[in-house]
């Protein structure tokens, strides 16, 4: 098989002067430009993901995980760093480092309502609720707001194309704390 710049395929059966007058109807593009587009497509939900975090980041002195971690707490109250976790679908271990920036900003504090002093919920401080009232939707709100107006076997083809690319990327193995009823779910 040879392989020229206006990017058809041509056999060397092909290339017969029989064949090469049918032929021309076989020849056909190469799945590259397809290939291109899906990842150009990739590309620009990451990067409006980054714009989106930087646009946070200079706006309101926060990341995404940190807006999504503020909103969480505004709209279900004070919890503990493990619920959080879930909510926002993170590790415990990622929930810490996200609180630890947030109480540093004085937006979110630590406090102890249980006899039992282990126990700490993360609760909103006037700061941090102001800036849950006032900031941006979460990104992915835009999405959300999106998809529900497609109808379901749209959904159904979107989800199996993501999982189909995720699955490329051993993405599935990641650790990632489901929340454990959908009611838990902030989206």
């Amino acid at each position: 098989m040879e392989y020229f710049s206006t990017n058809i395929f041509i056999t060397k059966d092909m290339m017969t002067s029989n064949n090469l007058n049918q032929s021309k109807k076989t020849f056909s593009e190469p799945p590259h430009d397809e290939i291109k587009d899906l990842i150009y497509q990739i590309r620009r939900l990451m990067q409006a993901g980054s714009l989106y975090t930087k646009e946070l980041n200079r706006n309101y002195q926060v990341s995404a995980p940190q807006l999504h971690c503020l909103l969480t707490l505004y709209e279900v109250g004070p919890l503990p760093p493990s619920h959080i976790a879930k909510y926002i679908m993170v590790k415990s271990s990622t929930v810490t480092g996200i609180i630890d920036r947030l109480e540093h900003k004085g937006l979110v504090r630590r406090t102890r309502n249980s006899p039992d002093r282990r126990v700490i919920n993360i609760e909103l401080t006037d700061k941090g609720k102001t800036l849950a009232e006032n900031a941006p939707s979460p990104i992915q709100q835009k999405i959300v707001d999106g998809v529900r107006r497609l109808p379901k076997s749209k959904i159904e083809e979107i989800i199996h194309n993501l999982q189909l690319l995720t699955h490329m990327l051993d993405v599935q193995d990641l650790e990632i704390e489901q929340p454990q009823d959908e009611s838990q779910t902030p989206l």
